[in-house]
């Protein structure tokens, strides 16, 4: 829906600029028909008749004349100069909305400002040089989450990484999608990730779209939690094309069946603007996972009963050839504990 409406704005944008120029074009140039005309035919016969008309003063008065079109043409000089800057002008403005862009400008922006910002340590967070992010303070427990898009890791690499006693304790491993996808890299990354001593929870990508109690089945059907796991995961993110109310109906079926067969409570996982549009409210019960970044704070957010804070979606990992999602577990180490499957 956003893009529809991103491109119609375009259309219109550039449909106003393009009826601008041509009007103005097409005025400019009725203006030397008007002086042209000015003339009437019938005059030509009474010029002839009059040989006396030798007087310097009436060329001299054309001349005048002239020199009063000289602005006009100046006009009409300037008119492609300004004509192109208005076509650059809308150029620019057709990408900076275009959906195709607008992400990457965006967050070009976003780490210019980071960067500037990034000149020294505060109260609320500071610089980890080693992981080559900002790190919020007063968490004790940091971690990942990870998917096909990091391709293979070296979770030995990863355990091992640290800097002033932060370093990755749990990671959330992506295992399945909608109905029937597997995650290509699920099944290495659930076996080599605990060798490594990193604690573990798999995540479900869900497709409001579809039926919550099949890709409930298909969940399990591919993960089975032991004890000392962390809870399975569901993350919801947009609609698919559902509306709200169907969105929530079938997440409550995929909770209540994937709550039953493992009797443990299932984390949900979302930004901050989905959970506070769609959710809050809904599924206060469960332990929440909430995605927010480039800030040292989560603000209003605070007051919700969160359990993890994805603060980052760029974090370099020793191990990981790509970019990290990082994040921070809100409580101490005991209920660190309490949060595992028993």
């Amino acid at each position: 829906m956003a893009s529809r409406s991103i491109i119609y704005i375009q259309i219109v944008l550039f449909g106003y600029i393009c009826r601008v120029n041509t009007v103005k074009r097409s005025s400019d140039n009725q203006k030397p028909r008007k002086r042209t005309v000015a003339v009437p035919p019938e005059l030509a016969p009474l010029e002839t008749k009059t040989p006396k008309v030798k007087s310097a003063p009436k060329p001299r008065a054309k001349s005048t004349t002239t020199t009063k079109r000289k602005p006009a043409k100046k006009k009409n000089q300037h008119n492609p100069f300004s004509l192109w800057l208005k076509v650059a002008g809308v150029f620019l403005l057709l990408i900076l909305l275009s959906p195709l862009y607008y992400q990457y400008i965006s967050r070009g922006f976003s780490n210019a400002w980071r960067w500037l910002t990034e000149s020294g340590d505060n109260k609320y967070s500071r610089k980890y040089h080693s992981f080559d992010i900002r790190i919020p303070n007063g968490f004790k427990i940091h971690g990942i989450d990870v998917s096909y898009a990091q391709g293979k890791i070296d979770w030995q690499q990863v355990s091992a990484m640290e800097e002033d006693s932060v370093r990755v304790r749990f990671a959330f491993i992506k295992a399945t999608e909608g109905e029937s996808h597997l995650d290509p890299f699920f099944t290495r990354n659930w076996r080599e990730a605990p060798k490594a001593g990193i604690i573990c929870g798999a995540y479900h990508y869900f497709r409001a779209n579809k039926s919550g109690l099949w890709q409930a089945l298909f969940y399990l059907n591919k993960v089975q939690p032991e004890r000392g796991d962390l809870p399975p995961v569901v993350d919801i993110e947009e609609l698919s094309g559902a509306t709200p109310t169907q969105m929530r109906h079938e997440l409550q079926r995929f909770l209540e069946r994937v709550k039953k067969d493992t009797h443990t409570q299932p984390i949900i996982y979302s930004s901050l603007n989905f959970y506070q549009t769609y959710l809050a409210g809904h599924f206060d019960n469960y332990p929440l996972w909430l995605a927010h970044y480039y800030t040292d704070r989560l603000g209003a957010a605070a007051t919700t009963n969160w359990h993890f804070w994805q603060h980052s979606d760029e974090a370099h990992i020793k191990g990981i050839r790509h970019r990290v999602d990082f994040n921070v577990f809100k409580g101490d180490s005991l209920s660190f504990e309490k949060l595992r499957i028993p």
